[in-house]
C-alpha cells in the first residue's frame, strides 16, 4: 500500500516538530549539566591538589608508585561520583541509580576476588612504615627465619642462607619477631 506524498510530508514535519520541541526542552538541563561539570572539574582539581600534598607527606621517602596509586584511586572515585551526579542533573536519575547499583555489585565482586591482594597491600603499607621492620633486620615469620632483603607493597623478600623466600605481607604482619643480630654471642 502506497502512502500519499502529502501524508508522508506531514509525518516528517510532525517528527521534526517533536524532535525540535524535545531538544528545546532539554537545553536547560544540558546547560545545567555543563555548568555542573565545570564546577566539578574545578572542585576536583582543588581536592586532588590537597590529596597529593597529604599523600606526599604521608609517603615521604617511599616509592612514587604508592603515591600515584592512592591519588589515582581517589581521582577515580571522585570522577565516578561526578558522572553519576551529572546523569541526575540532566534528568537521567534512573540510569544513574542503575549504574551506581551495578557498580556497587561489581566492586563487591572485585574486592572479594582481590581481598588477599588488598590485605597484602595494606599490611605492606604498615610494614614499610614500621621502624622495627627494615631491610637488613633478622626476623622470624611464618616459620621462616632470615634477613629482610626487600619490602614491597605486597610481598617481602627474606634471605635464608643462599635462598630467597618471598612471603605475602599479610602473613608477615599477623605475627613476626625481630631477632637480635648478636644473640648467639651472648651465650
Amino acid at each position: 500500500m502506497l502512502v500519499p506524498l502529502q501524508s508522508l510530508t506531514g509525518i516528517v514535519r510532525s517528527a521534526l516538530r517533536t524532535f525540535l520541541a524535545d531538544i528545546t526542552a532539554a537545553i536547560p538541563k544540558i546547560l545545567a549539566g555543563v555548568v555542573f561539570l565545570v564546577i566539578a572539574y574545578i572542585v576536583i582539581r582543588v581536592v586532588m591538589f590537597v590529596v597529593r600534598a597529604v599523600v606526599r607527606r604521608t609517603f615521604r621517602g617511599e616509592e612514587p608508585v604508592y603515591q600515584q596509586f592512592v591519588t589515582t584511586v581517589v581521582r577515580v572515585f571522585l570522577w565516578f561520583g561526578v558522572a553519576l551526579s551529572f546523569l541526575s542533573v540532566v534528568g537521567l536519575d534512573d540510569i544513574a541509580a542503575s549504574l551506581g547499583t551495578a557498580t556497587g555489585f561489581l566492586a563487591l565482586g572485585v574486592s572479594y576476588a582481590v581481598s588477599g591482594m588488598i590485605a597484602d597491600a595494606v599490611a605492606g603499607i604498615y610494614l614499610l612504615r614500621d621502624p622495627d621492620f627494615m631491610p637488613g633486620d633478622t626476623v622470624l615469620s611464618d616459620g621462616t627465619e632470615g634477613v629482610i632483603e626487600d619490602i614491597e607493597l605486597r610481598k617481602t623478600r627474606i634471605s635464608v642462607g643462599d635462598d630467597t623466600v618471598v612471603l605475602g605481607n599479610a602473613a608477615i604482619e599477623k605475627k613476626w619477631t625481630k631477632r637480635d643480630d648478636d644473640r648467639d654471642g651472648l651465650a
